[in-house]
């Protein structure tokens, strides 16, 4: 009982800062069942037929307070499936012994992208307006399906910052396009497992409470989306997984590291993740004021009459 009302409280967790970041329910939600020895396919598995509902509620939450590009969810969602599915057929066809490592470093690689991206450069805000290309997402969204299935998690960390890179849309709809395409991700992905592994390797129990746990989740993080500074957020998700996913690393096969050098590595990790969330507070406040000093500036030469009208008065 105890394992399931902790998972309940990830999946919640997770959806909240997937739905405010658009990305990190499925390598946040991985990362702890790999931690408590679950098969890496089944994981995947597990954590992909919960995102069936949880990317639902959230696409249907981001809708309604404006926050889908339905052009851009039919552009990078089809081809994200085709991705998902291969992906998770591959996964399928590992060995536990090699699949755990193997998805263990793709969460890593995501993690340390998402703490260096949030920590050091923000959201990019420019070149809004300007259309996004089939040719662009299309190919995002195979390659980004693809590890989201082998990674049990990945479509937001990769499709994400891809399109925020763009600066063509605006950050709360990229975020809302992603959650809302990742459903048809989701099912590409289970459907792909049930090929692969079939249904006895997954525990439906874990499903639910995921599930349970992202739907409540779903709404507050559409919501949130609009107030939460991710830059922090981002920084501190980012340090959660790539923790994680070394601790999980250093006890493989692959390594066996002794203790001293778990120890030594989780310090220097911590210190390096606080240190990324104190700068991205730090950031975060001298942007706010920056913004804050524009406005003021921008207001009082809206109202400073000039030497023009000065003279005609």
């Amino acid at each position: 009982m105890r394992a399931l009302i902790l998972l309940g409280l990830v999946g919640l967790a997770a959806q909240l800062v997937d739905g405010s970041l658009g990305m990190a329910y499925g390598v946040t939600s991985t990362t702890l069942l790999l931690a408590i020895g679950t098969n890496a396919a089944a994981a995947s598995a597990t954590v992909h037929l919960a995102e069936i509902g949880t990317t639902l509620a959230s696409g249907i939450s981001h809708w309604r307070f404006g926050n889908v590009d339905w052009k851009v969810v039919a552009k990078i969602g089809l081809p994200g499936a085709v991705g998902a599915f291969a992906g998770a057929t591959f996964l399928s066809s590992l060995s536990t012994e090699v699949a755990a490592p193997v998805m263990s470093l793709i969460l890593l690689a995501l993690g340390v992208y998402i703490l260096i991206r949030f920590t050091a450069f923000g959201l990019p805000r420019g070149n809004l307006g300007k259309p996004l290309r089939r040719r662009f997402l299309a190919p995002l969204g195979l390659l980004a399906g693809f590890v989201d299935a082998t990674g049990g998690g990945g479509w937001g960390p990769v499709g994400t910052p891809a399109i925020l890179a763009s600066g063509r849309l605006a950050p709360r709809k990229v975020i809302g396009s992603i959650d809302a395409s990742e459903f048809l991700v989701a099912i590409a992905a289970s459907v792909g497992f049930f090929v692969g592994i079939g249904s006895e390797n997954i525990n439906f129990a874990w499903v639910a409470v995921l599930l349970l746990g992202g739907v409540i989740a779903a709404p507050i993080a559409a919501w949130l989306v609009r107030h939460i500074p991710p830059r922090i957020l981002g920084s501190a998700v980012g340090g959660v997984i790539v923790l994680t996913n070394v601790r999980t690393l250093l006890r493989s096969d692959w390594i066996d590291a002794s203790s001293g050098v778990q120890t030594v590595a989780y310090i220097v990790i911590a210190v390096i993740w606080a240190a990324a969330i104190a700068y991205s507070v730090r950031e975060y406040r001298r942007d706010k004021a920056n913004e804050s000093v524009e406005a003021v500036e921008s207001e009082l030469s809206r109202r400073t009459p000039t030497e023009e009208e000065t003279a005609s008065a």
